[in-house]
Parts: C-alpha cells; sequence; structure tokens
C-alpha cells in the first residue's frame, strides 16, 4: 500500500475511534466517521465496503497496537509478575489515552456488533498470560496454588470487567488505580510468601497511587 494510501486509511479508523466513542457503533454513521477523518465516501469505499469492516479493521489495528507494546515489554528480561503487572498497565494507559485501542476493545466487548464474534485479542491474552503463569514456579514467584491456565482465566476477565465498570463510572479515568488494585489483590493471593513485599512495591510503582 502506497504511503498516501495508508495514511488516508489510518485517518479514517482515528475517525471512526472518535465517532464510535462519541455515538456507539450501532449509532456512529459513515457520514459521521468521514466527517471525523475529514475523508470523502468515496475515499471510505476506496478502503472498506461497509461499517462492519472499519469496525473489524479497528479492532485488528488495537490488537497490532497491543501486540507490538507487548513484544516490547517482553523484550526486557524481568519476573513473570512483574511482566504481567506491565502488560496490564501499558493497556489500562492505552485505553485512557489512545482512541483506536479505546474503540477497538469497546468493539470487542460488545458481543451484538459482528456477525461472528471476535475472539482473537482475548485468545492472545489467554495464551500469553498462561505462558508467563508457568514461569513463576521454577523462581519461587507464586504459591503453586493456582494452576497457570485458571490464573490466567481470572486475570483477563477480571481487567475487562474492571475497564468496563471504569468506563461507566469515570470515562476510564480511575482505571490504572483500578487495575492497581487488582494486582494488590492477586500479589497478595498467589505470590510466594518471601516475595509478596517485593511484588507489592512493584505494583505500587507500576500503578502509582491506587487510592
Amino acid at each position: 500500500m502506497q504511503e498516501r494510501a495508508r495514511t488516508t486509511r489510518r485517518r479514517i479508523l482515528e475517525g471512526a475511534a472518535v465517532a464510535i466513542r462519541r455515538s456507539g457503533y450501532a449509532n456512529a454513521t459513515l457520514g459521521e466517521i468521514t466527517d471525523a477523518a475529514g475523508v470523502t465516501a468515496g475515499a471510505l469505499y476506496f478502503h472498506f465496503r461497509s461499517k462492519e469492516d472499519v469496525a473489524r479493521a479497528l479492532v485488528d489495528e488495537q490488537h497490532r497496537i497491543v501486540r507490538e507494546a507487548a513484544a516490547e515489554i517482553l523484550s526486557v528480561e524481568r519476573p513473570a509478575i512483574t511482566q504481567m503487572m506491565l502488560l496490564c498497565e501499558d493497556l489500562a494507559r492505552r485505553l485512557t489515552d489512545e482512541e483506536i485501542v479505546r474503540a477497538g476493545v469497546r468493539l470487542t466487548t460488545d458481543s451484538s456488533i459482528f456477525s461472528r464474534p471476535v475472539t482473537d485479542p482475548y485468545l492472545d491474552w489467554l495464551e500469553l498470560f498462561t505462558e508467563l503463569a508457568r514461569a513463576p514456579d521454577a523462581n519461587k514467584e507464586t504459591n503453586g496454588e493456582i494452576p497457570p491456565e485458571v490464573l490466567s482465566r481470572f486475570i483477563i476477565p477480571s481487567f475487562t470487567g474492571i475497564q468496563l465498570v471504569s468506563e461507566t463510572l469515570t470515562g476510564r479515568a480511575d482505571l490504572r488505580g483500578r487495575v492497581g488494585e487488582m494486582w494488590h489483590v492477586l500479589v497478595k493471593a498467589v505470590s510466594h510468601t518471601d516475595r509478596r513485599v517485593e511484588f507489592i512495591d512493584e505494583a505500587d510503582r507500576i500503578f502509582g497511587d491506587t487510592g
């Protein structure tokens, strides 16, 4: 794709993200999307056949952004619990600051939007956190009482629920703090007693004041 076409496509996705935030997916029109993007209807239809195509592209772009951010976080060697906290903090921050990520995640949480459910982002995160949850055993990071798959299946839905409630109550203004609270609970529940203080201090450093 040529640079000009890539730029136009990006503008359409950014415009769609703004329109969906303002009106919701069901009420956002293609006209509202083109107005927010500053492009013509012809430019939109050059790249996308329908509003659902735009929405799926938003989900894909959000997924790409988050995957690349995760790869950068994981490129540095750290304790697995710290890596999981950093991944959650990064996504929480992007859900507060980045329109495409906000819109993409919003679209994945509404199963009524698409003809087939969007599952890849959830499955990728479940797999990643399961792999990370397996790693701490050798380093005595966890107490070993919760199987890795169970821990992963608890963390990802918990994060999803927290961000939905935060969006409803505060427009996600308190999201990082609420995710920090989640990790305080998790650290106290799953960490090895010898390293609990270390990971609580890490949660405070990563998420800041959770009060």
